[in-house]
């Protein structure tokens, strides 16, 4: 069973975050299924895939003046900073560890959808504005 699968219950109805997220999910369903020869890899496609999915949401959240943005945006380092460990153990051969961490981050991942992600996309929705957060037009 994979450790995240993708589902209504982690899509919040703004494509160009749900888009980021399913990227996301396919990336650590990778690591999942892997060798472990093939986990440095992976490990690190999976948090290229993450910085650029948290600089997004960083940038939305700068451009818009989020509310919530320093709270979202430290969890975010945070996170990186623990997936970097991560792959300097993959790369000594620590598949275990690294195969926990997956587990982990899997777990936390449905968590931020659902809590910081859902208060981010709802503002990005209230607030007219597109992916790229600029705001569209209204007539």
């Amino acid at each position: 069973m994979a450790l995240l699968t993708w589902s209504d219950t982690l899509t919040l109805g703004y494509p160009p975050m749900d888009d980021l997220h399913k990227q996301f999910v396919e990336r650590l369903t990778v690591v999942d299924a892997c060798a472990n020869a093939e986990l440095p890899g992976a490990w690190s496609a999976l948090i290229d895939c993450t910085q650029s999915l948290f600089e997004r949401e960083n940038n939305w959240m700068a451009t818009t003046h989020f509310s919530s943005a320093e709270n979202h945006t430290i969890q975010h380092k945070v996170v990186l900073n623990v997936m970097r460990e991560g792959l300097a153990q993959a790369r000594s051969g620590q598949d275990v560890e690294v195969r926990k961490m997956a587990a982990e981050l899997a777990c936390w991942f449905a968590k931020h959808i659902q809590s910081l992600d859902a208060a981010l996309a709802l503002h990005m929705k209230s607030s007219g504005l597109t992916g790229d957060a600029t705001p569209t037009v209204m007539h």
